[in-house]
């Protein structure tokens, strides 16, 4: 395998000449290019093809979110990421769509190392030819849904409000009963009831608005007969469930707010690659989950034997095609199979492979495919182990606040 090229980008050159010494023992492994500015950073772009672009976030005349737009649409193949003080939170959102993740300042060099190794590991995982294949050969693949496009265009605006929000959701009046039967539920606490869209939006937050944006879409998108042919009714509950529990594993084990919010996201879409299958393979599909129901061998294996490809990598193949996150589709991509992503830090990852393999599914739940196992061995490497059971626990009150709902 050829070297990994990656630029790095900020305004201050002692900033690069640190990032030059920090990651001196990767000189071999990665071809490293240091760009003094956002116009020396468009120089080498002109001439070179990177797989990595990490940039700053703050910037004289060009920030990172504008720099890594233009790099979206000169080099679409690369990974980009920002770097950013903790106190950039408006900038950030105006990032959504032009990075893939963004790491907090300081940032050690493991963690930045670690980070850029994920994404590419994610990126060959994406690019492979029998997933491309697979892909290739599908009759439809659901677009990015209007609204989240516009979503997060008026995100990435810096005079957004949460009034011109609130109204753009309204618009669409399918989803403002989903979002409002959710966010009234007890998961969510809310002291009086919410009836208004800009209301939800101010009390969810964007990320949480945007996941359910995402999701809600996502489910709406698909010939309600396929579902019901393959027998995949409770995959909604199941979604919405799944992600809930994943966000307040999160939460208790380390609180750190991007980390759920992400892994809130994963879980609204994780089986999104189950409804591309089912939509484009209808009797194909049928069978798999007929077979999976025998609780034989898990879901994806099954896939794997008839199809060739799992639907964990047409999620994130499709999830990567809309702008998500790299945390995000790397959770997609690894959540049955965590010990394949290559790194056991507790991540995303972790928290969705946790609450997918639990949720069993009671209720309208109850006819839901067996989940997979959890991977003990990759759990245990995360430094999970003895937090497990009461995790269990969580997860089952998540579903309880959730039931009736969804």
């Amino acid at each position: 395998m050829s070297s990994l090229r990656v630029l790095f980008v900020d305004d201050e050159q002692m900033v690069l000449d640190g990032l030059r010494r920090m990651l001196r023992g990767r000189r071999h492994e990665w071809e490293m290019h240091f760009a003094c500015g956002p116009t020396h950073a468009l120089e080498l772009l002109d001439r070179i093809t990177f797989d990595v672009v990490v940039a700053d976030m703050r910037m004289p005349g060009m920030d990172g979110a504008e720099l890594l737009g233009l790099v979206r649409d000169r080099q679409p193949q690369a990974v980009r990421i920002i770097l950013s003080g903790h106190s950039d939170v408006d900038l950030i959102l105006r990032s959504v769509g032009s990075s893939h993740q963004y790491l907090t300042k300081p940032c050690d060099a493991d963690l930045l190392q670690r980070t850029i190794s994920r994404a590419c590991s994610l990126k060959e995982l994406l690019a492979s030819d029998r997933l491309r294949e697979v892909v290739g050969g599908l009759e439809s693949i659901p677009s990015v849904p209007d609204v989240f496009r516009e979503l997060v265009q008026r995100l990435e605006s810096p005079d957004a409000s949460m009034k011109e929000i609130g109204r753009l959701i309204s618009h669409d009046v399918g989803m403002t009963a989903q979002l409002l039967r959710i966010v009234n539920s007890s998961y969510f606490g809310v002291c009086s009831r919410i009836s208004d869209p800009e209301r939800a939006v101010v009390f969810l937050g964007l990320s949480t608005l945007c996941s359910l944006v995402l999701g809600t879409k996502l489910f709406e998108g698909i010939d309600h007969s396929v579902v019901e042919q393959a027998g995949l009714g409770p995959l909604w509950p199941h979604s919405v469930t799944v992600a809930a529990g994943a966000r307040r594993i999160v939460e208790v084990h380390c609180g750190e707010t991007k980390m759920a919010e992400d892994a809130f996201a994963a879980g609204m879409v994780h089986d999104a690659g189950i409804l591309v299958l089912a939509q484009n393979l209808a009797d194909d599909y049928a069978e798999v989950v007929r077979r999976a129901r025998r609780g034989v061998m898990p879901l994806h294996l099954i896939e794997r034997d008839v199809l060739g490809v799992d639907h964990q990598a047409v999620g994130a193949y499709v999830m990567n095609l809309w702008g998500l996150p790299s945390p995000v589709v790397e959770a997609i991509a690894f959540h049955h199979c965590p010990s394949d992503c290559g790194d056991a830090e507790f991540s995303a990852l972790t928290a969705i492979h946790i609450a997918d393999a639990w949720d069993v599914g009671e209720g309208p739940r109850h006819d839901q495919v067996p989940p997979a196992p959890l991977d003990e061995t990759y759990v245990e490497r995360a430094g999970c182990s003895d937090s497990l059971e009461g995790w269990r626990d969580m997860l089952a009150e998540a579903g309880s606040q959730l039931a009736g709902v969804i």
